[in-house]
């Protein structure tokens, strides 16, 4: 499949003497268009996937059995031949491939990788082996050929999730490549023994009266050598791919022990189970812990959450300080993107304000939520999961040695934040009533689930958070069956998305899937059926006694402004008060920056609620 070289030129020659020169022509505009198909739209569909390898493999196959043998030395057609054997075995191997992925019960890229994967590997060995058996120039071709296929293919089986580019770079090149030399090696025969210049096959062109190219010319050398060029760069290549593979995993954020649960956990949630202190990002003036608390999961099955609390040294009035509870925006759905475990753990949450919390003489404490570092599913936008870490952080915080907060507590959240928080607001009277609040800030929130979901897709890698949404509700709602709803094809490639977090730098490969999707994601309306339902429940209606504010940019393009003012609209009419801002030229992250007037706005909005002032609710567009 990356296999390339001498050995793929003298198999098309031969294959060109045995066979008509229309079909080589054939045969080989079929492979150069089955392999720019591969090359350019590798996330298409499954289908198209499967029908380009099978045609490919098809096309490699019978090139190789009718191609026979090769002379050793390609600069030397007086040479030996080498053994038929490898041909035939690499023959067999490519029709094996396309006979497998046919009648593979509902094949899918996973099945494809494996395949190609293999392929890849045996096609690499028989490279090698021919390479030993060769002399000169042919004989460092072909390892080297074979030693490229070998690191593709270990790539393609050890890390599937590149394997959609190994089969469509690699694999879809080395058909195009093929194609090309079957198309020249027929147009050639039917210009018959000579030439328009006269030149029979096997002539140097240019040597001039056709003269037989003698062993030993210029010409044959000159192709061994960019043979052997070709094969170097594909080793570097292969080489190159590797490294960054493994990089790229070597980069994916790991959790320590601390997120281990302790062997005997207390069963109320809001308890304290370890901490430590936190030192990442923490500006001067303040002291920081990671804590490890109880909490609940929806229906209130107990779990493990993480998260960070940071005080300020210096105390306003000796007074204890109030509380920001902070729910950050979307980070990943991996056990790796808790924003305690990342190497940016604010940032990565969309929280700027860190210096202005300190400033005002706020504490705050910041939820992981359950899954993110602690064991999962993460309840990615599941109300009651991230609201009991929300509310079981700040109950877990006041345990703390060396840390005094304050009654007082206002919830600020962005994103899917913003949805927690709205679900915090919700449900702490009667989750936690030991937790009063003085206010709930939701920015650009994901409050319109049903209206929210199948807009992702519709946006420029809105795919990845999709992902997010499949596997959390399919892991936490069984009943959903979310994957059922995922274009067959994609699966895979959501599955792979949801491994990855935001931050990391292979997240690059998950937005390239998804900008390279150019089928619906969805086989079946996401807002229908049981996960329809699932994400109506999970919309957030329920009243909310504290004072509300609701912030949006206009230019949002993730959260949509008009999807936001009919959610805001619908809560006013149920008799919900909301102070409703938006912000003119401000996007989904934008909206929170620390230039932002929305973050100043917050700031004089959490001041009025700790100062007791009441609130003015607009019930309408700012």
């Amino acid at each position: 499949m990356s296999r390339l070289g001498a050995r793929t030129r003298a198999s098309a020659a031969a294959a060109g003497e045995r066979v008509p020169p229309w079909v080589s022509v054939t045969l080989g505009v079929v492979c150069a268009v089955v392999g720019a198909v591969l090359v350019l739209r590798p996330f298409a569909s499954l289908a198209l996937l499967v029908v380009a390898v099978v045609v490919g493999a098809v096309v490699l196959g019978v090139t190789e059995l009718v191609g026979g043998r090769s002379p050793e030395r390609p600069d030397d057609p007086g040479a030996p031949q080498s053994p038929r054997w490898p041909h035939v075995a690499r023959g067999l191997l490519f029709l094996a491939l396309a006979v497998a992925v046919v009648v593979w019960p509902a094949a899918s890229i996973v099945v494809v990788a494996v395949l190609v994967g293999v392929g890849l590997v045996v096609a690499g060995v028989l490279d090698g082996f021919e390479g030993a058996r060769s002399a000169g120039v042919d004989r460092w071709t072909r390892v080297a050929l074979g030693m490229a296929s070998v690191v593709l293919g270990v790539l393609a089986l050890a890390w599937p999730d590149v394997t959609v580019l190994v089969v469509a770079v690699v694999f879809g090149a080395r058909v195009v490549v093929l194609g090309v030399r079957l198309v020249v090696a027929g147009v050639r025969r039917a210009r018959g023994p000579a030439g328009p210049s006269g030149a029979t096959d096997g002539a140097v062109p240019g040597g001039g009266g056709g003269a037989p190219a003698a062993p030993g010319t210029s010409e044959p050398r000159r192709h061994g050598r960019v043979a052997l060029v070709g094969a170097v760069l594909a080793v570097v290549a292969a080489g190159a791919l590797a490294a960054v593979s493994v990089g790229l995993h070597r980069a994916a954020p790991q959790v320590d022990a601390f997120y281990d649960p302790p062997a005997s956990v207390p069963g109320e949630p809001g308890r304290l189970l370890r901490a430590e202190a936190f030192t990442r990002e923490i500006p001067d003036g303040a002291t920081a812990w990671r804590i490890l608390y109880t909490t609940t999961r929806d229906e209130g099955e107990p779990a493990v959450a993480s998260g960070i609390v940071v005080v300020p040294d210096a105390l306003r009035d000796d007074a204890a300080p109030p509380v920001i509870a902070w729910a950050h925006g979307t980070t990943g759905f991996a056990r790796g993107c808790a924003p305690s475990v990342l190497a940016e753990p604010f940032e990565s949450g969309a929280f700027f304000l860190l210096d202005d919390v300190l400033a005002h003489g706020w504490a705050l404490v910041a939820t992981d939520y359950v899954g993110l570092g602690t064991d999962g599913p993460h309840p990615y936008l599941v109300g009651q999961g991230e609201a009991r870490s929300v509310l079981d952080a700040v109950r877990a915080a006041r345990e703390l040695d060396g840390a005094t907060l304050g009654e007082q507590t206002v919830v600020w959240g962005h994103s899917q934040g913003g949805h927690a928080a709205l679900w915090t607001g919700a449900v702490a009277p009667e989750y936690a009533p030991d937790v009063p609040l003085a206010g709930v800030a939701a920015l650009a929130p994901a409050s319109d689930l049903t209206g929210l979901v199948p807009h992702l897709e519709n946006v420029a890698g809105g795919s990845v958070f999709a992902s997010f949404v499949v596997e959390a509700y399919d892991a936490i709602y069984p009943d959903s069956d979310a994957a059922g709803y995922v274009r067959p094809g994609a699966r895979f490639v959501v599955r792979e998305m949801a491994s990855r977090c935001l931050s990391e730098p292979s997240a690059l490969v998950s937005v390239a899937e998804a900008l390279s999707m150019d089928q619906p994601l969805w086989t079946t309306d996401p807002t229908t059926g049981p996960l329809g339902e699932r994400l109506a429940e999970n919309v957030p209606t329920g009243p909310v006694a504290a004072p509300l504010l609701v912030a949006q940019g206009a230019s949002d393009t993730l959260i949509l402004p008009t999807a936001q003012e009919a959610y805001v609209g619908a809560r006013c009419a149920a008799g919900q008060p909301v102070d409703y801002r938006t912000y003119q030229g401000r996007d989904h992250v934008g909206l929170v920056q620390a230039d932002s007037p929305a973050a100043t706005d917050l700031v004089r909005w959490t001041e009025a609620r700790l100062a007791g002032e009441p609130p003015t609710p607009t019930c309408a567009a700012g």
